[in-house]
């Protein structure tokens, strides 16, 4: 298995990035903070995951060995294939979603692409009991109900779930609920 990949970023296309090591160039279907890893620097090194499917190897690229064991343990859940996990992890801070799993909030799920109601039950469902740690995953900042109650007061204001989500995603999370919605309402006008 090929487990990191150090080497010259040397495209960006919409199957992913471009990594030259030793003049050989794999493509590494990458999470946004590897792609942004790469951008910066002449030489990078990703966290990888070999996918071997019967008609093809498909790499995955992280930023971190965080993201890469929650892509992997996203796998294990049933209904989980690896662009599933893949747009999962992209998503969001992978504390921010470990948070989610053991708080039980399957909506912070449902509002990524790809992911119905079923399917996001079934990721919480699986995993609460395997991060179920709160020395792994600390819930005591709160930021994850700040996160919640922030969402909810957009979803009351006519919002999707997805665009609240979305529109989240983007503020600084160590903001109150009302400054993280004020600042998502700001950036939407």
């Amino acid at each position: 298995m090929i487990a990191r990949l150090r080497g010259k970023p040397v495209a960006n296309t919409p199957e992913g990035l471009v990594l030259d090591v030793d003049g050989v160039g794999y493509l590494v279907h990458a999470t946004p903070a590897a792609v942004r890893k790469g951008d910066a620097a002449d030489e990078i090194t990703v966290e990888t995951y070999l996918h071997v499917r019967e008609d093809a190897l498909q790499l995955y690229g992280f930023a971190d060995r965080s993201e890469r064991e929650l892509f992997v343990q996203l796998l294990a859940v049933g209904g989980v294939g690896p662009k599933v996990a893949l747009a999962i992890v992209s998503g969001s801070a992978v504390a921010e979603l470990r948070r989610a799993i053991v708080r039980g909030d399957a909506a912070r799920f449902q509002a990524i692409p790809g992911i119905g109601k079923k399917t996001a039950e079934r990721i919480v469902l699986e995993l609460k009991e395997k991060l179920g740690d709160p020395s792994l995953t600390p819930v005591a900042d709160g930021s994850g109900e700040v996160h919640a109650v922030a969402r909810d007061a957009l979803v009351e204001l006519g919002w999707s779930l997805i665009d609240a989500e979305r529109a989240l995603s983007d503020v600084d999370p160590e903001l109150p609920p009302e400054e993280r919605v004020r600042l998502a309402l700001k950036r939407a006008a």
